[in-house]
């Protein structure tokens, strides 16, 4: 059997050998449908410690099968200023940000997340047109 190449692949196989829709997912796991309809499109690389615990029970699968498939291109290419600086202008609403990389488009959005005392916490959150790029919480 080869193994998967993308967290994208994991997610897509996993929840069809469960029977599900990526809205039966979403509900298993307590998630919203466009996280994991991003999980699953390759939008997001990285996730977040509690998307990741969440996915995983709701897969059926240890923390370590999904976390192995997580990238994260964005320490690697770019400074934690720069990264910090780009948050805070997504979280400001400022739009028409470049990566930092290529220069391209940056998608830009603010996650809604909570925490385990069910406060609202804001995350923002990229991925270039282009390149490997992105940013995560």
């Amino acid at each position: 059997m080869c193994p998967m190449k993308t967290l994208a692949q994991f997610v897509q196989k996993k929840r069809d050998g469960l029977g599900l829709s990526t809205k039966g997912l979403a509900e298993r796991c307590h998630l919203p449908l466009n996280t994991l309809e991003d999980i699953e499109a390759g939008k997001e690389l990285f996730l977040a410690t509690t998307i990741r615990q969440k996915l995983a029970k709701g897969l059926r699968c240890s923390l370590e099968e999904i976390k192995e498939l997580e990238k994260d291109f964005s320490t690697m290419m770019v400074s934690e200023q720069i990264i910090e600086s780009l948050k805070e202008l997504i979280l400001k609403g400022s739009g028409g940000l470049k990566c930092p990389v290529c220069g391209a488009a940056l998608v830009t959005r603010i996650a809604k997340m909570y925490d385990l005392e069910d406060n609202l916490v804001l995350e923002a959150k990229a991925h270039c047109s282009k390149c490997s790029f992105q940013i995560h919480s």
